[in-house]
């Protein structure tokens, strides 16, 4: 018997969900065959098989999460042993032990809680799993039953967190924790281009760029806990992506190195991929810096939130006629609103105002 690993799936993921398994006990599997597909903080990834065989029996079921060496599938005989590598380069590896179970857990999702306050809470009809335990080690007491029980149910079914909402959760958490961001906002009078059919977000993607360069303080990364600044030397742009599971970012590379017709299809190429699930680890890490043409929905200023360890983020909303003045009169022209976070530790407020005024600069060019 052979059993082989959650490989290193690479881009310092540590772990994974299980989506979908593609084979079942019994089934005769060869070489990079399907195995499974799991999903990382924001894409699906097939893991293939590192050896052919038979399938002795799965060890992890669809929905449970996994570290990065932890036992997927058993196989009856085959000549490769198990590689527990990195997908499509798969190197031997020692056979990891299993971590014990605190002897409190004894029963399903590693809930840590003694027999007797188990029979306490079927009593009270409380699902452990809804508890917040205070013991040691996350054990649940008595007192965090009795708890949960005077606590009246809510409509409506709970539900854990899962990929993109469960990393945009872990995300955001980072962010207020770590950012002291302020926010700028101005309006782009965008009369001179502006139709309903402009390519808006190409437009705002070439502005980032002339605005990088003209601040290069907010194309940047911020280490805290070395207190070093890293100013990079390209715009990678993350482009929030609005899905049903929620927001996913995927980085488009070197924006200030493309033309227009090459922005147009790298950005369509990346929302197909990110709606498809079909994104790859790879291109969700690196940006350093973002763009949110929240816009295209609703809104017209906003407040964003920096992910470390980017420093800004640009946000549009949605243009509208505003009157401006005009031959001693007014007339109505297309407003662009703008909203210029960034984070205030690293990044000053006179880089901040170079970096929004040239954008909009750009953005004011009748081309």
């Amino acid at each position: 018997m052979t059993r082989f690993r959650l490989p290193d799936l690479g881009e310092g993921l540590q772990e994974a969900e299980i989506v979908a398994w593609h084979v079942a006990a019994g089934d005769h599997v060869v070489a990079d065959q399907p195995l499974v597909s799991v999903e990382t903080e924001k894409a699906v990834v097939e893991v293939p098989s590192p050896q052919s065989g038979r399938i002795a029996r799965l060890l992890v079921q669809v929905g449970d999460r996994v570290p990065v060496g932890a036992e997927l599938v058993e196989f009856e005989s085959g000549p490769h042993p198990d590689t527990g590598a990195v997908v499509g380069d798969l190197k031997a590896a020692p056979p990891t032990p299993a971590p014990a179970r605190p002897a409190a857990a004894g029963g399903p999702e590693g809930i840590k809680a003694a027999p007797a306050v188990r029979a306490f809470a079927r009593e009270r009809g409380v699902d452990l799993r809804t508890v917040q335990p205070t013991g040691p080690e996350g054990t649940i007491t008595r007192e965090d039953v009795a708890r949960a029980a005077a606590v009246p149910e809510k409509p409506g079914a709970r539900e854990p967190l899962r990929g993109v909402r469960r990393s945009m959760a872990l995300n955001m958490a980072r962010a207020h924790a770590a950012v002291a961001p302020s926010t700028l906002f101005d309006r782009a009078d965008v009369e001179r281009w502006y139709t309903p059919a402009a390519d808006v977000t190409v437009r705002l993607i070439r502005a980032i760029a002339a605005a990088a360069a003209a601040a290069p303080a907010l194309n940047a990364w911020f280490d805290d806990a070395s207190m070093e600044r890293q100013l990079c030397a390209q715009v990678d742009l993350g482009i929030a992506v609005d899905t049903e599971s929620g927001l996913i970012v995927p980085v488009l590379r070197d924006v200030g190195g493309r033309d227009v017709a090459a922005l147009r299809a790298a950005v369509d190429r990346l929302k197909m991929a990110v709606r498809d699930r079909t994104v790859q680890p790879s291109e969700l890490r690196g940006a350093t810096i973002t763009l949110s043409n929240f816009g295209t929905l609703a809104g017209r200023f906003a407040a964003l939130a920096i992910v470390p360890p980017q420093v800004a983020i640009l946000g549009a909303g949605r243009a509208a006629p505003e009157a401006v003045p005009a031959n001693a009169g007014a007339e109505f022209h297309h407003m662009l609103p703008l909203s210029l976070t960034f984070d205030h530790r690293v990044v000053t407020g006179g880089e901040a105002a170079r970096f929004l005024k040239a954008a909009i600069e750009d953005l004011e060019r009748p081309q």
